[in-house]
Order: structure tokens, then C-alpha cells, then sequence
């Protein structure tokens, strides 16, 4: 990884958000919360839909990194902060959602990477940015 320079672009991936992922999430997360499985819960709580859960789409948006870098040990750090939500339809295909990331940053033998993360054409992920170890 010593090739890697400022405006290196990861190979983007695409992940698909149905009810089933969401309630397998649900049980490994053990986050029940109904607005992740329940249209009426979500309703009532003035959502639009049933939303993917935040972890999930953060968790997934990493992948870009860590399959680019080959091990997640060499991440040090991440952050996220979530402005959209990934709404999740009651239908086979459920909801798209591409990752993408450019190495912003280079200095000390790490990287910083900006994540990017769309849903309906919308940014779901703002100021995404992993650093990963390059030694």
C-alpha cells in the first residue's frame, strides 16, 4: 500500500437493504426496535417507512475500506454522522445503496479516507472519514 497517494479512488460496492436483512440485523445487533421491521411503529413515529438500522449502514459503508486495504485491523479510527435515513421497502428488491471512498489525506504512513454513501440519490453519511494504517 505504500503506492497510495492523495485522490486514490476504493472500488465502490452495493449493498441491498430488504426487511429480511433487517430483522437478521435485528437479531445479531439485538436492536428491536419495530421502526427497523414495522411500518405502523415507524408511522407512529412520523417516519416515512421502515428505516435500515444506522449501524448497519455505517458497518456496510466500511466495507469500502476494508476490502480495499485487505485488513481491518489496519483501521484506526472512524466516524460517521448520520443525515438521511436508508427507508427500506416491503418489497423483494429493498432499498440500494452505494459506497464509495477517496483518500483525502497521506502523512505518517496513514490515510485518511473519505466515505461516501448514497441512497435515492441522496448522501445518507455525512463527514465519513476512516484512517488506515498503510504500513
Amino acid at each position: 500500500m505504500s503506492d497510495v497517494e492523495v485522490g486514490t479512488v476504493l472500488p465502490s460496492i452495493t449493498a441491498t437493504f430488504t426487511r429480511e436483512t433487517l430483522v437478521r440485523y435485528a437479531g445479531a445487533s439485538t436492536d428491536f426496535n419495530p421502526i427497523h421491521y414495522s411500518d405502523r411503529a415507524a408511522s407512529e413515529l412520523g417516519l416515512p417507512g421502515v428505516i435500515a438500522h444506522g449501524m448497519l449502514t455505517m458497518g456496510t459503508a466500511l466495507r469500502v475500506v476494508t476490502d480495499w486495504c485487505g485488513d481491518p485491523a489496519r483501521v484506526l479510527s472512524y466516524y460517521v454522522r448520520f443525515v438521511k435515513s436508508v427507508l427500506v421497502p416491503d418489497t423483494a428488491e429493498g432499498a440500494t445503496v452505494t459506497f464509495g471512498g477517496t483518500v483525502t489525506k497521506v502523512a505518517d504512513g496513514v490515510a485518511t479516507v473519505t466515505i461516501e454513501a448514497v441512497f435515492d440519490g441522496t448522501k445518507v453519511l455525512g463527514g465519513a472519514k476512516a484512517e488506515v494504517r498503510l504500513d
